[in-house]
């Protein structure tokens, strides 16, 4: 073993020699690298980075429809990006927040979160409870410091500067000749009820997932909504929502009402409002009451609040098959295409007729003619609408016990005898007009038109405590950003001409540019004069 003659080097540094196993800390067993992981995790800065990852793992769920929230999305996702969508829904992109990797984040931030917080409070406790620190011997070395010459007696001077500190809210101890005095412990309250209150919004947010629910349902107008599992076109509920946590109320749609923009040119035929306008009876009510839906305006109803989402037409049709007698008739609703409200639909008639029978309807409510020849419309409202009728015969494929879309016909086992592509032309019709189907299959009415209104029902039992818990998110983000965290210490020297020499000083953690002002005003108010003796650091 050899000494370093590198002057460079201490002189007890020992050379490692040749063979010998290398030098450094002990190593980590297995509960030493359970500590240093566990450590790791609930430090701030792996909270903060967790925090921002799952805000940007959110990213991806704004980005294609989520089954939880459109279905009819995915499914028109599928249909438009048929190579895209396998690699999308393997990767669970379209169930984002109930993934595996979002889940992992969010469990991750939970955890992180919780081994911050609970430490701090501790410490946090206890230093609330503890008394001032000691002054310190120099205190004129310290970043912010005063002097000061007064005449009187020395405990009068001590008593006048712990009464001006309590006057600030500071906490004071008197040690000897001199208090010592603390302020701003807001800061770190602040700072733990942030991150106590996400722990909190997390924990809101889960239990919300578990107990609440939403479901979609498209609501023709006369007809009525009964708030049960079966009632609904699509329901997505928490793992903890049982089939009778429902409250079976009823709602009709009275009447649909759209304002579209008429006089501004540059504007004409944009929707201005929404007006759906409802029945409610709830099921220990025996009277109906009356309300509105609005785009921006929920109805609120035994907990759930209902949104007005999306709007469209239903043409209402009638089938008779060749000797008068009904087949079908009713509204079938038809999907939007574009602003002017082209809407396609489909109508199948599984029974009744010879064979069963499948129709491909576009609604024109203002119809006009393209340069081609091909129906379009051009204005949204109905001031004169036409129903173009494409007609298939054939198997539906309904008897398969394969649930299948209402919006969609698969026309491959199906024969088409109207419509492009055949001899005969499409079924044109205006409301009350009436034209035979091919092949003496019947007829069909076009009686009129129904507006219809996309509702969603959401329940969630946490939103007042995200509310709760976000309004002390931002209040201890605040406190924590503006509290300054500061320690004031007041020492009084007698001097042998019978004066006082008193030192003021301050010490602030953290970036605080205001500790010097305020230790030259707590000076200066507690000598009652501005006049410095020893000068300003």
């Amino acid at each position: 073993m050899s000494r370093s003659s590198d002057l460079a080097r201490p002189t007890d540094h020992i050379e490692q020699e040749d063979g010998a196993e290398p030098v450094g800390g002990p190593r980590l067993g297995p509960i030493g690298w359970v500590r240093f992981a566990w450590r790791q995790l609930t430090s701030m800065r792996t909270a903060l980075f967790l925090l921002l990852l799952l805000a940007i793992a959110a990213v991806p769920g704004s980005l294609v429809p989520q089954r939880s929230s459109d279905p009819n999305g995915v499914v028109q996702y599928r249909a438009d990006h048929p190579d895209l969508y396998p690699i999308v829904d393997a990767l669970q992109g379209f169930d984002v927040y109930t993934s595996v990797w979002f889940s992992s984040i969010y469990l991750l931030l939970f955890v992180s979160l919780i081994g911050c917080v609970l430490p701090r409070t501790r410490q946090h406790w206890q230093a609330m409870r503890s008394r001032p620190p000691r002054t310190p011997a120099r205190l004129s070395r310290l970043d912010a410091a005063e002097e000061r010459v007064v005449t009187g007696d020395a405990d009068d001077a001590l008593g006048r500067a712990e009464a001006l500190l309590r006057k600030r809210r500071y906490r004071t101890e008197r040690y000897g000749a001199s208090i010592s005095a603390e302020r701003g412990y807001l800061r770190e309250t602040g700072n733990l009820v942030f991150h106590g209150s996400l722990v909190g919004i997390l924990v809101a947010v889960a239990v919300g997932g578990s107990l609440g629910y939403s479901g979609q349902k498209i609501v023709v107008e006369g007809e009525p909504f009964v708030n049960y599992v079966g009632g609904y076109d699509s329901f997505n509920r928490g793992r903890l929502v049982p089939d009778t946590a429902l409250d079976p109320y009823r709602i009709r749609l009275d009447r649909l009402d759209i304002v579209y923009e008429r006089e501004n040119e540059n504007a004409v035929g944009q929707p201005i409002d929404y007006t759906a306008h409802v029945t409610v009876q709830q099921p220990d009510s025996g009277s109906a009451a009356d309300a509105d839906i609005k785009v921006n305006e929920p109805l609120q109803i035994d907990g759930t609040d209902v949104y007005l989402l999306g709007n469209g037409y239903a043409p209402r049709i009638t089938v008779r098959d060749a000797d008068g007698d009904v087949a079908f008739s009713g509204a079938v609703p038809f999907l939007p295409q574009d602003q002017q409200m082209t809407s396609v639909g489909v109508a199948k008639i599984p029974d009744g007729l010879p064979e069963q029978l499948g129709m491909i309807g576009f609604l024109y409510p203002t119809v006009g003619q393209l340069e081609s020849g091909a129906l379009a419309s051009g204005f949204p409202d109905l001031l004169d609408p036409v129903l173009s009728l494409n007609v298939y015969r054939g198997d539906l494929g309904l008897d398969t016990g394969v649930p299948v879309s209402v919006y969609t016909l698969d026309t491959d086992d199906l024969t088409q005898i109207a419509g492009r592509g055949t001899d005969v032309p499409a079924v044109e019709l205006r409301p009350g007009e009436t034209q035979q189907l091919p092949d003496g299959l019947g007829s069909v009415t076009f009686d009129g038109v129904s507006r219809f209104a996309s509702l969603e029902i959401h329940h969630d039992p946490s939103q007042g405590w995200v509310l709760a818990f976000s309004i002390l998110v931002l209040a201890g983000l605040l406190a924590s950003l503006f509290v300054p965290r500061r320690r004031m210490w007041v020492r009084v020297h007698e001097e042998q001409d019978g004066r006082l020499r008193v030192e003021y000083a301050g010490l602030a953690r953290g970036d605080d540019p205001g500790l010097a002002a305020a230790v030259r005003e707590l000076a200066d108010e507690h000598s009652g004069s501005e006049r410095t003796v020893g000068g300003t650091t």
